[in-house]
């Protein structure tokens, strides 16, 4: 074959693709990953008691999630949903995650003590839920799990409240 059927022979196997070799946006950059400094300062910004929290322990605990859920932004669902992002999300909508009807009808927003209550123990937290997951019983495991996964999905703190400008005579 010349060179110009084999150009042909590959525009044409592009356009079947329903896109050329010209728009393919770039991919962003990946987000540096947060040094140890950054996250104890995460940690310590984080409200009581999560910011007394061993995020290694955090890490540890996590391990029992790792087969159902991913963290990393962009990472895939699996028999879980992603959990990057999950702070601050309504429950039952992320991505294209297949969730049990309770989770989609829960009405809630992910924040710390709504993870607890669920991870103490989900069947019990919201009926009808298809997380078979028996639950992390203990309080100091849950509150590190949280922690460790505040530090490691994107969580942003609130801003503080800028203070009040001083009153003029």
């Amino acid at each position: 074959m010349t060179r110009l059927a084999l150009a042909a022979v590959a525009l044409l196997g592009l356009s079947a693709c329903g896109e050329s070799a010209g728009d393919k946006a770039p991919a962003a950059p990946p987000k540096p990953v947060p040094t140890a400094a950054e996250k104890a300062a995460l940690l310590t910004a984080l409200p009581a008691p999560y910011n007394q929290a061993d995020l290694d322990n955090g890490r540890r605990v996590f391990a029992r999630c790792r087969s159902c859920h991913t963290i990393t932004e962009g990472g895939p669902d699996m028999t879980g949903p992603n959990l990057y992002g999950v702070f601050g999300r309504q429950a039952g909508t992320h991505g294209k995650y297949n969730y049990s009807p309770a989770v989609k009808a829960a009405g809630f927003t992910w924040d710390a003590e709504k993870l607890d209550h669920w991870l103490e123990n989900p069947r019990t937290f919201l009926k009808g839920t298809k997380m078979s997951f028996a639950g992390i019983p203990d309080a100091t495991d849950r509150r590190d799990v949280i922690a460790w996964l505040k530090v490691e999905t994107g969580y942003t703190p609130p801003a503080a409240a800028p203070a009040a400008a001083p009153a003029q005579p």
